[in-house]
């Protein structure tokens, strides 16, 4: 009986071992699976990087190329083709440079150069197309931008030799980060990344009458005027605004100063209990934005007296001459852009949004960032083009409803006068906007009615 029951205890002993022995095969055969899966992983990103860093080295080196054609084009078909061309390579540079595992400032100044060499050749490029020549000021800046190129060129191709000959590898960058990046590029060569950022912080200064004249990619808000105040003179603010008779609780939410405009946060609890959140700029002490949270069952007001309504607020607010443009309705509350205008010309950057409730035309809420982004005073004198030669220009089916003035925005944050033209083809609604100064044809935009609002693509 003993034997009999010692055998069967090694027979469990003997199992266990087994069932052991196979978990350890299973655990190192994953290992081994997960590790190469990591090597393969490992890999493939490298040559992805690689990939995406030879393409730079390349269009960088285009826009080089072009860049230095660009000096000696004679004529503006020419001209034209060529900074086209640039300015499909150093978008095309850009987007491969994205693509790099690399955060540092020395990028980011890399970018920023790409971005205004971009912008700047196209907008040249409407220059040529328009049969104008190139002013001396847009040479000597095209001059410019090349020599940046060419030391652009030199680092890069000195960090593809060090990628060659491996002292780095992108694995490394990844891993030790952008300090790791910054101590690479040191030793690189004298042209390094750390070098090449004395040289963009020069470049920065780089101001030209264009598409990316550096003035305006400084972000400068012209509304936002008057001095800092203080968290509690800010509160006052937002109790004045609201009405201290409305509010039954104010809470501070803090100090947001990473925002676009730098604000303090403020909660109200009115007496209905409705939360309302207020924004209010601690530079000069401007309402950024207020949002009140009640729900609209109903709607009994018109699209009139609510843009009535919206405007009443406004002007008691201190926004005056602002005039409606468009609207959305959602849920019983309709979203109406002002624009303010000056002389009755449209300045269409300067917008605020105001929310209305349909159900008694109560203001719930409102937003001025494009207004404190872009107000002042605008010199509207240079109008070379009577509001009849600037017709000439429209397409001849276009049948005209209405026509103005207007201020338009930019893609390139700058501004443009023009006469503004709304009318019909084959029943479809367009806006049309011809350049005040030399007749061009600046934009056009469809206008879209549905039943909750008036949109324009």
């Amino acid at each position: 009986m003993n034997k009999l029951q010692d055998w069967k205890e090694r027979l469990k002993k003997g199992h266990m071992l087994s069932v052991i022995c196979v978990l350890l095969i299973i655990v190192v055969a994953l290992g081994i699976v997960l590790y190469q899966k990591q090597r393969e992983y490992r890999q493939a990103s490298e040559n992805s990087y690689n990939m995406a860093f030879y393409e730079l080295v390349d269009y960088v080196e285009n826009v080089e190329t072009y860049l230095a054609k660009s000096l000696i084009s004679s004529t503006s078909e020419h001209g034209a083709e060529t900074l086209t061309n640039l300015w499909r390579e150093a978008n095309l540079a850009q987007s491969y440079l994205a693509r790099l595992p690399i955060e540092s400032q020395e990028l980011e100044n890399t970018e920023k150069f790409l971005n205004q060499v971009s912008d700047y050749s196209y907008s040249l490029s409407r220059k040529n197309i328009y049969n104008e020549d190139l002013t001396q000021e847009d040479l000597n800046n095209l001059k410019e931008l090349h020599s940046y190129s060419v030391e652009l060129e030199n680092t890069l191709n000195q960090l593809s030799d060090d990628l060659n000959t491996g002292r780095f590898s992108w694995g490394e960058l990844t891993k030790k980060g952008t300090v790791a990046f910054a101590q690479q590029v040191d030793n690189i060569s004298k042209e390094s990344f750390s070098n090449l950022e004395e040289n963009f912080h020069e470049y920065s200064g780089l101001i030209y009458d264009g598409a990316f004249s550096e003035h305006l990619t400084n972000n400068e808000k012209r509304g936002l005027t008057g001095e800092d105040i203080e968290e509690d003179r800010a509160k006052q603010i937002a109790e004045d605004f609201v009405g201290k008779d409305n509010i039954k609780e104010i809470s501070n939410l803090g100090f947001s100063e990473n925002a676009t405009i730098p604000v303090y946060d403020f909660s109200i609890t009115n007496h209905e209990n409705q939360t309302i959140n207020l924004s209010i700029a601690k530079k000069g002490g401007h309402i950024v934005s207020m949002n009140a949270n009640r729900e609209v069952h109903s709607e009994t007001i018109s699209q009139e007296e609510a843009d009535s309504k919206g405007k009443q607020f406004l002007e008691a607010k201190g926004f005056k001459n602002m005039k409606e443009t468009y609207y959305l309705k959602q849920e019983g509350i309709v979203t109406i852009n002002y624009a303010s205008t000056q002389n009755d010309v449209v300045m269409y950057p300067d917008l605020i949004k105001v929310k209305v409730a349909l159900d008694n035309g109560e203001v719930l809420g409102i937003e001025t960032t494009g207004y404190l982004n872009n107000h002042i005073q605008r010199d509207i004198s240079k109008i070379s083009l009577t509001k009849e030669q600037a017709k000439k220009s429209l397409n001849q089916d276009l049948q005209i409803e209405s026509e103005g003035l207007a201020v338009i925005p930019t893609q390139w944050q700058t501004e443009i006068l023009c006469y503004e033209f709304k009318g019909k083809v084959e029943e479809r609604e367009f806006l049309v906007y011809i350049n005040a100064e030399n007749g061009r044809e600046e934009d056009i935009l469809i206008i879209t009615n549905t039943p909750n609002g008036t949109l324009t693509m």
